[in-house]
């Protein structure tokens, strides 16, 4: 069986352009894309923090601090509005148990402050205890 598991996040990143006149996909600045370990080409996903847009895309490389949406898009992200850009891959249980997730934090001009990489085996899993504490 395979599952989608999320490898990397571009955490609030600015979008610098729109550009409703092109052919689609999603232009990343190429050192934000190494960080989050995003390749050309690769399927990722965008959230807007403004209005909860979200749009499927593939990523092609771009200048510095360059977030360029491209095509259908560009008629949900407006420069200047912070988005959430997610990657994504597909993997077998044994596979995903050994994804280091990368978060790459950024300032308002899309530079890294920060890259956070955890290993799934790390990561906080949710309380889905049942047990209810009984009341004294």
């Amino acid at each position: 069986m395979l599952i989608t598991v999320c490898t990397g996040k571009l955490h609030c990143v600015r979008v610098t352009d729109a550009c409703l006149n092109y052919q689609g996909s999603i232009t990343i600045d190429r050192q934000l894309m190494k960080a989050a370990g995003i390749v050309p080409f690769q399927l990722v996903h965008i959230n807007s923090m403004a209005n909860a847009a979200h749009w499927e895309t593939y990523a092609i490389s771009g200048g510095p601090g360059e977030i360029c949406l491209n095509g259908c898009p560009a008629r949900l992200f407006q420069p200047g509005d912070k988005v959430i850009i997610l990657a994504l891959a597909h993997g077998t249980l044994e596979e995903a148990e050994k994804v280091k997730h990368k978060v790459v934090h950024v300032d308002d001009n899309n530079n890294i402050i920060s890259v956070d990489i955890k290993p799934a085996s790390k990561a906080k899993q949710p309380n889905t205890s049942k047990t209810k504490k009984k009341r004294s």
